[in-house]
């Protein structure tokens, strides 16, 4: 039997604007096995984002707890969080978020630099891993140079580049044609079911979803409907 990597007991997290308390999230409980792919879902202000930042040990809730391979992280300090970020999840996001003075090269290396990786380690797996997104030919041109589908593409590999147990995935084809956008859902895929990594998908699309295992719908900061696509 799977164990949880990822557990999210009753979770709220509240903002305070001015007098005004706002609850992104209301007791959210969530568990995700090791090896699942599994889908966010929910329109605009549902409380996606905040999940996703409970999810990937962006942030720590007002109310609740969060266990990450079996160890309570909700009242971890900032630095001790970036440790586990760094070592266990790998993020893709909508905005690809590289960084435009790097080459797709550099981009991906970066990441390693914080867990202590050597420049040579660093640059051979970098190199490996462009190569399996079919960017080596590409790994010397800077961000802006690339298309919107192979910035993409480098944006997954620097998620892999520290080998994280779990890929976040933000409306990981939200700034891509159908076309290419299918084709980076085929890749997650692969990766979840030939690398087994875990992966974690947040998303309004309908379209997107069928691609999980399970889709948890959510809803006013809450799971609402759970769904298996019986794809295993």
């Amino acid at each position: 039997m799977k164990k949880a990597i990822i557990k999210l007991d009753n979770v709220w997290k509240t903002y305070t604007m001015g007098n005004v308390k706002v609850h992104a999230l209301r007791g959210l409980s969530l568990t995700i096995k090791d090896g699942e792919f599994v889908c966010i879902y929910g329109p605009s202000g549902s409380g996606k984002s905040t999940a996703m930042n409970m999810v990937g040990c962006l942030d720590i809730p007002s109310q609740g707890d969060i266990f990450l391979k079996g160890k309570n992280i909700a009242h971890l300090s900032e630095s001790d969080l970036a440790q586990i970020r760094g070592k266990t999840i790998g993020f893709i996001f909508q905005q690809f978020n590289l960084i435009n003075t790097l080459s797709a090269l550099e981009n991906v290396m970066l990441p390693m630099v914080f867990q202590g990786y050597s420049e040579q380690a660093r640059r051979a797996r970098a190199i490996k891993l462009l190569d399996m997104v079919d960017l080596a030919k590409r790994m010397d041109h800077k961000p802006t140079e690339l298309s919107g589908g192979q910035q993409q593409r480098v944006a997954i590999a620097r998620s892999l580049s520290n080998n994280p147990e779990v890929i976040l995935a933000d409306e990981p084809t939200g700034n891509l044609d159908s076309k290419t956008g299918n084709k980076i859902m085929d890749f997650l895929r692969t990766m979840n079911k030939k690398e087994k990594k875990t992966i974690i998908m947040v998303s309004h699309d309908q379209s997107l979803a069928k691609y999980a295992d399970r889709i948890e719908y959510l809803r006013d900061g809450s799971i609402i409907e759970t769904k298996n696509n019986g794809k295993r």
